[in-house]
Formats: structure tokens, C-alpha cells, sequence
């Protein structure tokens, strides 16, 4: 089997592509923000959400910043608050949305909701309508419900692209293969995620919006109702979270960072603790990595 490499070439213009499209996300937002007011601005914004959505699904930025970055909605929350001119109320607003997927897990192809739609989309929408951190819980909710049709649509289609890849497989075609496996689903995700991520943003923040200012108005209660829900949902993700948790050997770090977190009387503040945790993340993985060598040695004996 001849294992198939990217040549120097395509390394440099994925780099090049990458970086471009990710300094647009973030050093384009604000430039466009300071100028409030629909039209042009506002369509601007709305892409700028829709790119980031697809590049949370994608593998550029260099296997960093996809899944384990911009698909969590604390990033995302972050990045759509700089797009949209305030970047301390997106990253509220991710981080209580992050808090619901705390346990998330995607097992045998199957997700339950998309984290991703709910930290781009769900932020945006929330900072248009003007909603609490708290209130933005419920609607983060239902954007990521239905951001699992994108997800199982790109999974069924992208069958069809293995299929290519196969056929390709069996002309002896080595390059072909490798193409199959990035260039059409690559652009299939850019259709179904860049785009509805944009329309939802560039014609729902103004619906979101309207209704906001129409409940406040008329019926406050069901806000008042949504920030209830949003301060009971990020239970269901803590309890998801512990329960990996006490299943492990990692429990006692649980409750040190949460007596640290509590305790302020010492002046210990996050930035403090988020070291703490990092130090003994090392020892604990020195520790236990050095055991387990050890045994498989004895074994291996």
C-alpha cells in the first residue's frame, strides 16, 4: 500500500487559505461593527458567523482549531462577540451555552444536538435580540436541535463521495483517492453550513429582534420564563460532565478546583486556578502514564 502525501505545495496554500480566512474572522468583524445599521454591515457580520461556522467543521486551521476549538460554543461565543463589536458579552453568552455541552459526546455517527450552530448562530441571535447569558441558554437550545440537520445531511452525502473515492481506488488513481476524501466534501460543507448559518443570521437577527422587544412589551413573563430554563439547563451538562468524572481516577482535582473556585477569601482568582489545574494535569498524566508503562513492562516480561 503506498501512503498517499500532500506535496509542499498544497501544505503551503491550505496554510495560506487558512490563515486568510481565519484573520478575515477575526480582524474583519470589528472594522465592520463600529458601524451600526442594517445593509451592508449587517450582511458582512452575518458571513463572517457563517465562515466560522463551516471552519468549526472543517479540518483547516491546522487540526487545532476545528473540533477542539471553534467548535466549542465558549470560542465561538468569543469570536461572534468580536465580530459583532463586543466581545466580553459573546463570550458570556458562549460560555453559558458551553456549560449544556460540558458531556458532549458524538457516539456511532449519532450527535444529539450541534454545539457548534448554537455557539455561532445561537450567540448572534441572542446579542441581536439583546438576551441575558441566561435567557440565550433556551435559544442556544433549539439552534443546536436543528443544527443536527446539517449534520446528518452531510453525513449521507459524504457517502456518496466514499464511493467516488472507491472507484477511483480501483483505476489505481492514488491522487484521486486523496481528492475524493477532501475536495467534494469540503465543498458540500461550505454550501450547507456557510450559507443557512448566514441567512439565518443576516435575516433572523432582525425577527429575533422585533420579538424580543415585542415579549418584553407584552408578555415578559415567558423571558423571565427562558432565563428560569436557562439557569436550570446547565445541570443536565454538569451531570453529564461528573458522571465521566467519578468514573475515572480524576475526581479529587474536581473537588480541589471547585473548593478553589469557591473559596475567594485567599484573592485566588480564575487565571490562578487555570494554572493550578494545568500543573496538576501534568502530574497526574506523569504519574499514571509511568504506572501503566510499568505494568505493560511487567506483562511484557
Amino acid at each position: 500500500m503506498t501512503r498517499v502525501q500532500a506535496s509542499p505545495l498544497a501544505l503551503r496554500v491550505s496554510v495560506l487559505v487558512t490563515t486568510a480566512l481565519f484573520g478575515a474572522l477575526i480582524f474583519a468583524g470589528p472594522a465592520f461593527a463600529q458601524t451600526e445599521g442594517e445593509g451592508t454591515n449587517d450582511l458582512v457580520r452575518a458571513a463572517l458567523v457563517g465562515l466560522g461556522y463551516y471552519l468549526s467543521n472543517s479540518p483547516w486551521l491546522l487540526g487545532i482549531g476545528g473540533f477542539f476549538g471553534l467548535y466549542r460554543p465558549l470560542v465561538a461565543g468569543f469570536i461572534v462577540g468580536i465580530i459583532f463589536g463586543d466581545p466580553v458579552t459573546g463570550a458570556e453568552i458562549g460560555a453559558a451555552i458551553n456549560i449544556l455541552y460540558l458531556g458532549f459526546i458524538s457516539a456511532g455517527g449519532s450527535i444529539p444536538a450541534d454545539p457548534s450552530v448554537a455557539g455561532w448562530v445561537g450567540t448572534a441571535l441572542a446579542m441581536a435580540g439583546g438576551l441575558s447569558s441566561e435567557a440565550a441558554i433556551a435559544l442556544g437550545v433549539a439552534v443546536g436541535l436543528l443544527g443536527t440537520l446539517v449534520f446528518f445531511t452531510r453525513m449521507s452525502v459524504d457517502a456518496v463521495f466514499a464511493h467516488w473515492a472507491d472507484a477511483r481506488a480501483e483505476a489505481g488513481d492514488a491522487d484521486g483517492v486523496a481528492r475524493m476524501n477532501w475536495l467534494p466534501p469540503q465543498i458540500f460543507l461550505f454550501f450547507i453550513s456557510f450559507f443557512p448559518a448566514t441567512i439565518a443570521v443576516y435575516a433572523g437577527s432582525a425577527v429575533v429582534a422585533d420579538a424580543i422587544n415585542n415579549l418584553q412589551t407584552n408578555a415578559p413573563w415567558i423571558l423571565r420564563g427562558f432565563e428560569i430554563a436557562g439557569g436550570l439547563l446547565p445541570a443536565i451538562g454538569l451531570a453529564l460532565n461528573m458522571r465521566f468524572i467519578f468514573r475515572g481516577t480524576v475526581w479529587p482535582y474536581f473537588f480541589i478546583g471547585f473548593i478553589l473556585a469557591a473559596s475567594t477569601a485567599g484573592g485566588i482568582n480564575i487565571v490562578t486556578i487555570g494554572v493550578i489545574g494545568v500543573a496538576l494535569a501534568f502530574l497526574h498524566v506523569a504519574f499514571v502514564g509511568d504506572r501503566a508503562e510499568r505494568a505493560m513492562q511487567s506483562r511484557g516480561a
